[in-house]
């Protein structure tokens, strides 16, 4: 077979290089974005089904959070926010350890 450079040369194809309805989709527009009121659906297990054959019946190991990941993305200003709740949220964690942990001991 030709290679892609020889077939982009052929005058019948050169139109196709400079067409933009042909031109590879930038990685920042293949996503949707969504905002933080959707966030949950990356990690809530409502979202999450685990598949063990493809549509054609082949055995398959993988989850539909993988296919959300893939087609979504949080919008830059929740993505910062997201960042900043992980946080929050392991400072409460350990609080509620060490807190646990206290009561434990008067007991």
């Amino acid at each position: 077979m030709s290679s892609q450079e020889e077939i982009l040369s052929d005058g019948r194809f050169s139109c196709v290089a400079r067409d933009p309805r042909f031109w590879e989709m930038p990685e920042k527009e293949r996503k949707v974005k969504i905002d933080k009121r959707f966030r949950a659906m990356f990690h809530d297990k409502k979202f999450k089904l685990r598949y063990t054959v493809d549509k054609r019946g082949r055995p398959v190991n993988y989850t539909s959070t993988e296919n959300l990941r893939k087609f979504y993305a949080l919008s830059e200003s929740d993505s910062d926010l997201s960042g900043s709740d992980s946080k929050e949220v392991t400072v409460k964690k350990k609080k509620k350890k060490k807190a646990k942990g206290k009561g434990e001991a008067d007991s």
